[in-house]
Formats: C-alpha cells, structure tokens, sequence
C-alpha cells in the first residue's frame, strides 16, 4: 500500500531485519519526521495568525524547524527505548535531520523542476497533481512536488521568507503569494479559495538579451529591431503589449538594452523580475508590498510611479499596467520623461487604448474616456504587440503609431500590421515628423 499523495510507503514505521536485530528503515524515518514536523509547523502557523501574530522571520523559522526535528528525534529514541528496539545511531539521526531540514528548507522537488531548463511553466494543482510546459508549448505531467499540501503550503512560506526582505505571508488571512525566485522566475500560489493549495511558475529562459537576440529568436527582422532600437534611442514611449506568456517582459529587456548605460532607470514591479541593474548600475528597482498582518502598510504601482519620479529618472519603466499606475505612468510620459517603457496585457495593439481607459475609469481620480485619450495621446507613442504567428512561433504581430486623440477615440497609425502568417509587415508607413524626428536625435540603426 503507498500514500495516496506519494509513492512512498505507507508503512512508515517499519523496520528492516539483519539477523536478530531489526534496524530502522531510515528514508521511513525521514518521510514519518517530516510529516509530523510540516504539521506542527503548520499549527504554529495557524496558532500565529489566531493570535495576530505577524509570521516568523527567516531566522525565527530556522530556529522552529531546528527544535521541532530535534524533539521528533528524540521522541523516536524513547519510543525505540521502550519497545526494547533498536534506534537509529548518532550518525542517522543526523542524517535523518539533516535531510528532513534540507527538504523543508529550500524548494524541495520543486528545484528538480526549476533546473530543467527545458521547462518554461510549472503547474501545481495539489502536491501530487503537477504539469509542466515546455518551450515548444507541449505539457507533460510530472511527479509530485511535496508529500502532502501542507508540506507544499510549508515550503511555499520558506520560499516567500528567504525570497524577499519584508513580510509576504501565505495563510487563509492572506491566501494569495507572488513572489520572484533567484533563478528569474515568477511564483503565483493560492490557497483555500481553491479546493487544493495552487502553484504557478513561469520561467524567465532569457534573463539578458538585446534586440539582435530577438530577430535570432524569431521574434522580429532585422528591419523591426532596427525600427525599435532609434525608437528607445529616440527616446519614444513604448508600451509592449500581447497576451499571456507571450513574451512581453523579455521584449521589455530588449528595449530596455537601447537605452544608454549611463542614464538613470527608475524600474516599478509588482513582483521584481526585470533585473536590469545588470546592465544599467545607475537605476533604482522598487516594488509594491503587501499590507502587514494589520491591514496597513501596502504600496501599489500607483504610489510607487509617484515615488520613482522623485528620484531624478531620466527613464521611468514600468513592468505592467494593470490598475490605477496608468494615470501617474502617463503623466510621467507626458511630463519630461519621455523614453519610458511599460508592458501591458492586450489581445490587439488597438485594443490596448481600451485596456488603458479601463484602467483609468476604474482609478481612484475617475477620469472620463474623452479626458483619459487625451492623456494617452499625450504620453504613448508607440504601441508594439506579440502574438503567435501561423507555426506558432511567439512574434511581433503589429507596431502601431499613436497620433492623437479625437473625442472618444484614439486616432493611430498601424506602421506594420499582421501578415498572412501572423508575423508583423509594413504597413501605413512612420509619420513624417516622427521620422524627422528620428534622424534629428540620431538614433541610426
């Protein structure tokens, strides 16, 4: 008989003979320490959050998870003690602690998952219910990541405690954790709004590339990088837009790349993941938080657009658009700091217009739709899209001009439009004065 959610046996407790003597089984041993020690560590847990206690410092947990496996240790010596067996001796206690510490410590099978590079996207669906995606699109199952959901909800706290210097809690006061992970990679978990705890992980594959990499990828021709590069050189707004897993934030980092490496960058994420100070020392990153445990101290995108424009950016870059920052993100395009960047979730290059009015509405100053285009026309430039072309190669499908604002409608120029197989083609042409302008900044190709 196995555990319903492992393989491992279910008789954890039995023991192996060698002549007379019984001697433990000591991967039962480890499998029983830590099911019991994931237990304790998620009634403290729950008893911490009954008690409006804020959650334990990386240090603090340590220090837990330390004593909880040495008080297991030692209760399995007194029960062998007892039943006149044999227990484990000093050097498999160690090693039962030690690898009862190393799984809960770190990633655990996960990390197996996140040193395959040929993984792209990590879905768990329950401990023991886990797809992965490759970089052709292709999913496959894969073995279970924990031994239970309340391991997996265990390891998901270390991760968001050694992952970050302030507080992310992951509790049913706070069901939600985003996280960014030191190989790149983006972590979305919910808990008990589902009927099982769910983990989502998507993998950054280029962390540093320009826009030659891009047309070496495939996602556009020489001509279009061309076209982008005098565009950041020109010191255009760009927001880069398509749907999910598209691409979008490493399209960002190619733009990100034309920008001079002595200009100052302001970076605003709601997870950091863009991880361009490698390339730029001078730019500062800053992230939104999370209320504490009482409701208080969270900073959104909005507020931090406002902050990042107090800090003399020659550049001001945004992750995405996804509320109330669109206001404050146009009017820092708007208002000296042109050459701005941002991404931005959107079907069509068109349909982005709708997207940033939606937003806008919905933001605390309200604006109407005639006064929001305004402000549109008056802070974007350019628009580029993602998309998938007919081989289902992820490409630059449309690159669209904004030239002004009429009412209720954005007025805009499609410069390259879908082509029969999906990927990006001349079309109307740059305006005049915008290729004045790109001569007159120099920004050559």
């Amino acid at each position: 008989m196995t555990h319903p959610h492992t393989n491992v046996p279910s008789q954890v407790g039995s023991a192996q003979h060698h002549g007379d003597a019984q001697l433990p089984d000591v991967s039962a041993v480890v499998y029983q320490v830590r099911e019991r020690v994931v237990a304790r560590l998620a009634a403290l847990a729950d008893e911490r959050e009954a008690a409006g206690l804020p959650p334990e410092s990386d240090s603090e947990r340590r220090g837990t998870l330390d004593r909880l496996v040495a008080e297991e240790l030692a209760a399995l010596r007194r029960a062998a003690l007892t039943r006149c067996e044999r227990g484990l001796s000093a050097e498999e206690e160690i090693r039962v602690g030690g690898e009862v510490i190393d799984a809960l410590e770190g990633a655990g099978a996960l990390d197996r998952l996140l040193a395959d590079d040929g993984v792209e996207n990590i879905c768990v669906n329950g401990c023991d219910v886990v797809w992965v995606r490759d970089w052709n699109g292709q999913w496959r199952r894969e073995a279970p990541v924990a031994t239970s959901d309340a391991e997996l909800i265990e390891r998901l706290r270390t991760l968001a405690a050694r992952a970050t210097g302030e507080e992310r809690r992951f509790d049913r006061g706070m069901p939600r954790l985003n996280l960014h992970l030191p190989d790149g990679s983006r972590l979305f978990a919910v808990m008990a709004v589902t009927e099982r705890v769910s983990v989502t992980i998507r993998r950054h594959r280029y962390q540093r590339l320009d826009l030659g990499d891009l047309v070496r990828l495939g996602v556009c021709d020489q001509d279009m990088a061309g076209l982008l590069r005098r565009l950041v050189r020109a010191r255009k707004n760009l927001i880069v837009a398509g749907g999910t897993n598209l691409g979008k934030t490493t399209v960002l980092r190619a733009l990100a790349s034309a920008i001079p490496s002595h200009e100052r960058l302001v970076t605003i994420e709601d997870t950091l993941e863009l991880g361009l100070g490698n390339t730029h020392l001078n730019s500062v990153s800053l992230q939104a938080r999370e209320p504490n445990i009482e409701g208080v101290g969270g900073i959104d995108q909005a507020e931090l657009v406002r902050w990042g424009l107090r800090m003399s950016p020659d550049r001001v870059i945004v992750g995405e658009i996804r509320g109330a920052e669109v206001i404050p993100m146009c009017q820092a395009m708007s208002q000296g700091n042109d050459g701005s960047l941002s991404t931005i979730h959107s079907s069509t290059s068109r349909g982005v217009f709708t997207k940033l009015a939606t937003y806008a509405a919905q933001a605390p100053e309200r604006l109407s739709l005639e006064t929001t285009h305004l402000l549109v026309a008056s802070a974007v430039h350019f628009v580029v899209h993602l998309g998938w072309d007919t081989s289902g190669r992820r490409c630059i499908d449309s690159v669209r001009e904004v030239i002004d604002a009429d009412g209720p409608q954005i007025i805009s120029n499609e410069v390259y439009a879908p082509g029969p197989d999906g990927r990006a083609v001349p079309a109307s042409g740059l305006r005049a004065q915008t290729r004045a302008e790109l001569d007159g900044a120099g920004a050559a190709r």
